[in-house]
């Protein structure tokens, strides 16, 4: 049987058990207020003009639901959603035949948009701003290029990485919005939920407890639930307590601010290593014996600097002095080694 690419393949679902956990409608989607409001709005001028959405761009960091507002968007407008990842995307054909097969009004979601190729990028341009593609046919002198009108449809693409997104596709977004990360809040609110759609028996304050160590990131507070459910079965009674919550999350190396063991290796590096930066962060990747600086980027340093733990300068990363004071040692002198 020939093998198959599933990221190549749009009618491909998600694990059921995962799905269950997304909201399905705008109300049911909980947090990222402001950016509801704005897409509320273009939804209901959409459905009152019998038109298409407006193409979107959803960009922030990994896990606060860019993949299930596309969904969401894609439900409000009763229409399905296709879903593929960018790098899978390798030939020009690939795109072409999954533009062609949209049916009017269908969203297209492209996660991880801007590792397209520029050559399929370059495709885009007249898909979205003309709804047209131009496919070549034959090769050399005698080549022609054939335009094919693709029905309406509203694209969906996702980054963590808006600055690596090309102007010319970035402008052809009509609307651009970025995710922040979600309060502790709202993360309790969601692993209430998610524990009622698990049937979990969870105490209120132990949805506090996950909600703190989240990372203020809904997929991180999920996979935490679903961690101290297992621990409260094996450990406990099968009902997740504050005890149980702490006991499993202190296990998995979790902290009270949602750092992990990975986290407190890069401060450590840092801070000691490094006697507290300026560094580069190959330099720093290279320390923690990571292939690159790239799963630093963005796994971890986007939380540190949120919390303050972290300055990105243009001589390297520099810690803070609240660094020094939750890793408990005393600040040092300076390096300067910006080797990246």
């Amino acid at each position: 049987m020939e093998d198959r690419n599933p990221d190549l393949n749009p009618s491909c679902q998600e694990e059921p058990f995962d799905y269950s956990l997304r909201p399905q409608r705008l109300p049911e989607y909980i947090g990222q207020e402001k950016v509801k409001a704005r897409l509320e709005i273009a939804l209901s001028a959409a459905k009152l003009r019998n038109e298409v959405l407006d193409h979107v761009l959803l960009f922030g960091p990994p896990g606060l639901g860019k993949t299930t507002l596309a969904h969401v968007l894609a439900n409000e407008m009763g229409s399905p959603c296709k879903v593929i990842q960018a790098p899978a995307l390798e030939k020009k054909g690939d795109l072409a035949a999954i533009l062609t097969n949209l049916e009017e009004g269908e969203f297209l979601f492209i996660d991880e948009i801007h590792r397209l190729p520029a050559a399929i990028e370059e495709m885009l341009y007249a898909a979205m701003e003309d709804r047209k593609l131009d496919i070549l046919i034959g090769q050399g002198p005698s080549a022609q290029t054939l335009k094919v009108d693709l029905r309406p449809f509203t694209l969906v693409g996702a980054t963590t990485r808006a600055g690596l997104i090309s102007k010319p596709l970035h402008d052809r977004f009509g609307m651009v919005h970025r995710l922040e990360y979600y309060t502790r809040g709202e993360l309790t609110v969601i692993a209430e939920r998610s524990a009622k759609v698990l049937e979990i028996n969870m105490e209120p304050k132990s949805a506090e407890a996950i909600a703190r160590r989240s990372r203020g990131t809904p997929r991180i507070c999920n996979r935490l639930l679903k961690r101290c459910r297992d621990y409260a079965q094996v450990k406990g009674q099968g009902a997740i307590t504050v005890e149980i919550a702490d006991a499993c999350l202190t296990l998995h190396e979790v902290d009270e601010l949602g750092l992990d063991s990975l986290d407190r290796a890069y401060l450590e590096a840092l801070c000691v290593k490094f006697r507290g930066g300026p560094v580069g962060v190959r330099t720093l990747a290279a320390a923690l014996g990571e292939s690159d600086g790239g799963a630093l980027e963005d796994l971890v340093e986007p939380y540190l600097m949120q919390i303050g733990f972290l300055d990105r300068t243009q001589q390297g990363r520099k810690a803070t002095e609240a660094t020094y004071n939750y890793l408990g040692i005393k600040q040092q002198g300076q390096a300067n080694l910006f080797n990246a």
